[in-house]
């Protein structure tokens, strides 16, 4: 029997907000939500943007009035949503009217005039064959040109892509812990994880003493790397800027460090590790291996995810040649007016003409069934499966295949011995990977249409969440799953807003493609899909919180499911305390830079078992008996 892998917590930040305790899902369908829910929502997406303070007495304002947060909604409100979503590029990234770049300009001589004076620390060490050079005086040299000459000015252009999905404004995660040196997608790496962790309402201690070290497992990655100036992209112009490489921007411009620095800087973690990379499918390439691997029997614990900051001029104009991405005279032409409204920017399965970028971390915190009853952990879900499949022969490396019909057939075949026919065709909905292109919204919709046809589904709703965040890349499938769970919890299905209606060319006949919110309570799975370039499709299989304690009533009985629920009161005691303490501004980041070192000489290793310091539990080498017929 395989162990079930249950969601026992989940966090990251995006451009709705904080992911735990469903804040960024209750930002993508605030019109829909109670007052209370939509109150506390506004409140602690001003808090993050700064636009109010919290303290451990309530919220006030900037100038130190006291706020209610009905004073926080009519004052502020508007004010905090438009810091939030998929907006105008702001400048603390860079200046879209007017970005840096470097102009190529050939110097003509002047009938072999053409002299200039130039430092003599500034003369090159191979000296160029045209230049012709004399002393000048103690500092400097004369030059005089034989020839043409190119050299690079700095300039500024106009950037064709104006927006994209940026964390909440004023949010910086960077002077949320010491975080010098360290590239924005790492920085996010560690906020992002430690809200999840903190969502669980169990100490990490409380984990580690449950399990033994080889029996945890981390998976994440990035797929851009880490592009700015503190990682790759900082070593890759520095040659052509004239400054040095540091020591640490090669290291931690690495795709696998989100893995890395979770292990060593939060967790102390000893045991699995990896970063699968499958484009815009990464975050479910790492929950598969999450998953499998609890199933398999191999951890008990895994902690998945993503995080990416790719909102950086190089990899915007990477999309942007590929007519990937939806330009500013794109949105102009769409919109029929000269200042198109940049909010909307991302427009899936309707009237579109590119995908917006966006940046995000996601994590999940997965256990199995039988440590999450032990430990009464909350249930918000469980992961039965994740396919992945790829596309065979391709005319275009972007181009779709029929890999994705794979992933969602068997997605949906899967889910249906679970719950049922009933269950997949009036109870199951689907997160789009919704890339707002106009391939994206005639391809996957077929799919859809005739994954539902062959499964008899006829009304099947159809969630889209780039519509408000944007493409985080990597972390593209997590926005999905954590947005999938808020529905779970709320009843509710996000409408794709940016769009005044479905496209023509979308196969809608057996779609529910809503521009409003959707009410739909009962809800027993999710679909997650993704379509990654290069052929890297998957589509996971989310379960319901009630579907999971349904399957683990079914395994452990009535008698265990009560104990569970009496142990879970303090979890989600403890979990709801740090939900108070991240609304009000202490988002609690866990980071330990050069604290618990392990000494190895204090490994114990006998024959049978190896223990690590720390540790209750000592490992257990494995009884391998799976060539026991070959030797």
């Amino acid at each position: 029997m395989a162990r079930l892998p249950i969601i026992v917590g989940f966090g990251g930040y995006n451009a709705a907000g904080r992911s735990s305790f469903h804040h960024g899902f209750r930002r993508m369908v605030i019109e829909s939500l109670d007052e209370q829910s939509r109150l506390e929502t506004l409140a602690g997406l001003g808090v993050m943007t700064g636009i109010i303070k919290g303290d451990n007495s309530g919220f006030i304002s900037t100038e130190g009035d006291s706020l209610s947060l009905k004073d926080i909604e009519s004052r502020f409100g508007k004010q905090i949503l438009d810091a939030t979503l998929i907006r105008r590029i702001e400048p603390s990234y860079f200046d879209v009217d007017a970005t840096p770049w470097q102009q190529s300009l050939t110097l003509a001589t002047d009938d072999g005039k053409t002299r200039f004076l130039l430092s003599r620390r500034q003369l090159p060490e191979v000296v160029p064959a045209t230049w012709h050079v004399e002393d000048y005086s103690d500092t400097h040299v004369s030059i005089t040109l034989a020839d043409n000459v190119e050299v690079k000015v700095d300039s500024m252009r106009d950037m064709p892509v104006k927006s994209a999905g940026q964390l909440p404004s004023g949010f910086d995660p960077a002077l949320l812990y010491n975080s010098r040196f360290h590239p924005r997608g790492l920085q996010m790496t560690i906020i992002g994880v430690s809200d999840a962790l903190h969502s669980m309402g169990i100490t990490w201690e409380e984990v580690v003493a449950a399990v033994k070290p080889d029996e945890i497992a981390v998976h994440a990655g990035s797929v851009m790397t880490q592009a700015d100036e503190y990682g790759f992209g900082g070593m890759l112009q520095s040659r052509l800027k004239g400054t040095r490489v540091t020591a640490k921007q090669l290291p931690l411009g690495l795709n696998t460090m989100p893995a890395d620095f979770i292990n060593a800087y939060v967790l102390g973690n000893v045991g699995t590790t990896g970063a699968a990379t499958g484009a815009c499918a990464t975050f479910l390439y790492n929950l598969k291996q999450g998953v499998e691997s609890i199933q398999a029997g191999k951890a008990r614990v895994a902690i998945v995810g993503s995080s990416e900051a790719p909102i950086t001029p190089e990899i915007i104009d990477g999309f942007a040649a590929m007519s990937a991405l939806g330009t500013f005279e794109g949105l102009k032409k769409l919109e029929g007016t000269d200042n198109p409204d940049l909010r909307r920017s991302s427009r899936p399965f309707g009237e579109n003409c590119g995908f917006t970028i966006g940046e995000s971390c996601q994590f999940v915190v997965l256990m199995d069934d039988a440590l999450a009853l032990e430990l009464g952990a909350q249930i918000h879900g469980a992961v039965s499966d994740v396919f992945v499949n790829a596309d065979g022969f391709k005319k275009s490396i972007s181009a779709p295949g029929p890999g994705n019909f794979i992933t969602l057939s068997k997605a949906v075949a899967a889910a249906r011995q679970l719950v049922g026919d009933d269950g997949i065709r009036e109870r199951s909905f689907i997160h789009a990977h919704g890339s707002s292109t106009p391939a994206n919204r005639q391809t996957e919709s077929e799919l859809f249409h005739r994954v539902a046809e062959a499964f008899g589904i006829e009304h099947w709703p159809v969630a889209a969440v780039k519509a408000y965040v944007g493409h985080s890349i990597g972390p593209a499938s997590g926005d999905q799953v954590v947005s999938a769970l808020g529905s779970f919890h709320y009843g509710l299905i996000p409408g794709i807003k940016t769009i005044d209606k479905v496209a023509d060319d979308v196969y809608a006949e057996r779609l529910d493609i809503s521009v409003q919110d959707i009410r739909k309570q009962g809800l027993d799975v999710a679909f997650i899909n993704s379509k990654g370039f290069g052929g890297n499709n998957a589509t996971g299989v989310v379960l319901s919180p009630e579907v999971a304690k349904r399957m683990m009533q079914k395994r452990y009985g009535d008698e265990a499911m009560a104990q569970h629920a009496a142990r879970s009161q303090a979890v989600e005691a403890r979990a709801e305390a740090y939900e108070q303490r991240a609304l009000h501004g202490q988002f609690d980041v866990i980071y330990s830079f050069g604290e618990k070192l392990m000494d190895d000489s204090q490994l114990g290793i006998t024959d049978a078992t190896l223990s690590v310091p720390g540790w209750d539990h000592a490992i257990e080498y494995p009884k391998d008996t799976r060539y026991q017929d070959m030797v």
